[in-house]
């Protein structure tokens, strides 16, 4: 939560049962004590109950313009695995809007040469063979070979020996291997995301696999954790904890769970963003009485002004170059999205379509711009073409939050509300493809999608 003492305040605001993570602009709005409790209270309302138990499953809608056939075999030795490593690649391949997965039939492993004509015969361009043994000490030895149906060609092997723990991740990267090698770009299976629960009196931070499994607390307080942010190397999430009764901001160690202090200044401290080189944060301060733009060491230290505008500025994100940093200010009026320099300067309006748009988030090929604009009081995620300035919007839900790019820039994930429950959704950049990541009952909010993975390489 901002507040300046020119009158203005943000508050974190809410709407019946959708309890959506937007910032309301009041004008001319004295600021007491009584309500800055109140705008505290109605903050640590905004989530309710989640079982830290509740485990994700993907559901896929929507139909792509082209989706490429690839038939998947049973593993040879697959029953005896923990995962089901095909199962989990095919719902990955799918889960990308660029896969549709047929069922191969016999069991295949990857030293047999495929029955191509039945494969076509099945509409198959492509299949997934492979096997998994159960080694002497306890690892598994995970196998595949990826075919090319139409040219009847072997695209290449790969393997990994790893502990049972760690098949997701083999599976995970399996997937990676394979869009790859068919699509040309980098697959970002094996990455991971970030995002908040609140279960009981208790939130939690937590980090999980791209696909909402294997979901692992990072940090669990009794006050609000908001607004976390991946490190671009991947070890570390900047994030917004209230365990002082107000916005501080801290930076995370994810493997070994030390953090540190960067700012905790008098008033609000929020909206940490790293700066590509992960040396600095963009951060949002009103120490001088005023929501405005600073940039901090990573380390903590004194923050540098950005921006000296009369208005409130909020949400900063750096263009993946680092030369500009994106963010929203009420300074024409109502809160829109700007542009201005890395080092600060003249910023320059970005959006014009729509009277209110929050949250931009920028796609890591520099690209596109993700944001969410209200519409007649719905608020829905848009993604704008940077080079045209055209924009579209890609939900038809109404409680649309926080999007946050795959690191290949062909994904989102955001946060939103579908058949009464709040969720976390991927999308495909033009809303064709939509896969639901939901938990079992309860809140999960706050995504942030982190960089490529460093893990088995």
């Amino acid at each position: 939560m901002d507040v300046q003492k020119s009158g203005r305040v943000i508050i974190i605001a809410t709407q019946p049962r959708t309890k959506i993570r937007h910032f309301i602009w009041l004008s001319q709005f004295t600021m007491t004590r009584s309500c800055f409790r109140w705008a505290l209270g109605l903050l640590t309302a905004c989530v309710v109950a989640l079982p830290t138990w509740a485990q994700f499953r993907v559901e896929v809608s929507g139909v792509g313009l082209t989706q490429v056939p690839i038939a998947f075999a049973p593993l040879r030795g697959e029953e005896s695995s923990p995962q089901k490593i095909a199962s989990i690649v095919q719902s990955d391949l799918e889960r990308s809007g660029q896969f549709r997965g047929l069922a191969a039939g016999k069991t295949s492993d990857e030293t047999e040469r495929p029955d191509i004509s039945l494969l076509r015969q099945k509409g198959a361009d492509a299949l997934l063979t492979g096997s998994i043994s159960r080694m002497n000490d306890g690892r598994f030895d995970v196998r595949i070979r990826l075919w090319d149906v139409v040219r009847n060609q072997d695209l290449g092997a790969m393997s990994y020996t790893v502990v049972a723990s760690d098949l997701r991740l083999a599976s995970h990267r399996i997937s990676d291997f394979v869009y790859e090698k068919l699509t040309g770009d980098r697959g970002v299976f094996s990455t991971r995301i970030a995002y908040v629960t609140k279960a009981g009196g208790r939130y939690n931070l937590w980090v999980a696999d791209s696909d909402g499994e294997n979901s692992q607390s990072a940090l669990s307080s009794p006050e609000p954790i908001i607004s976390p942010s991946w490190s671009p190397q991947g070890g570390q999430l900047a994030y917004v904890s209230f365990e002082s009764r107000k916005p501080v901001v801290y930076v995370h160690d994810v493997s070994t769970g030390k953090r540190r202090l960067v700012a905790n200044f008098r008033g609000s401290n929020s909206a940490p963003s790293w700066a590509p080189d992960g040396r600095s944060l963009a951060v949002t301060l009103s120490r001088d009485g005023g929501s405005q733009l600073f940039v901090i060491d990573a380390q903590g230290g004194e923050p540098r002004r950005l921006t000296q505008s009369a208005g409130i500025d909020t949400e900063p994100v750096f263009s993946p170059d680092g030369t500009a940093i994106y963010f929203v200010s009420d300074r024409g009026g109502a809160p829109q999205i700007y542009r201005m320099p890395a080092m600060g300067g003249p910023a320059n309006r970005v959006t014009f379509n729509g009277s209110y748009n929050i949250s931009p988030a920028l796609s890591p090929d520099g690209r596109w711009l993700a944001y969410v604009s209200r519409i007649g009081g719905a608020f829905k995620l848009h993604v704008m073409d940077l080079s045209s300035g055209n924009a579209t919007a890609i939900t038809e839900t109404t409680a649309d939050e926080r999007p946050s790019f795959a690191p290949n820039s062909r994904l989102i994930v955001y946060a939103t509300q579908q058949d009464g429950r709040e969720a976390l959704m991927t999308t495909t950049l033009d809303g064709r493809i939509k896969a639901r990541l939901s938990g079992q009952g309860g809140d999960i909010r706050e995504p942030h999608w982190g960089p490529f993975s460093k893990l088995l390489p």
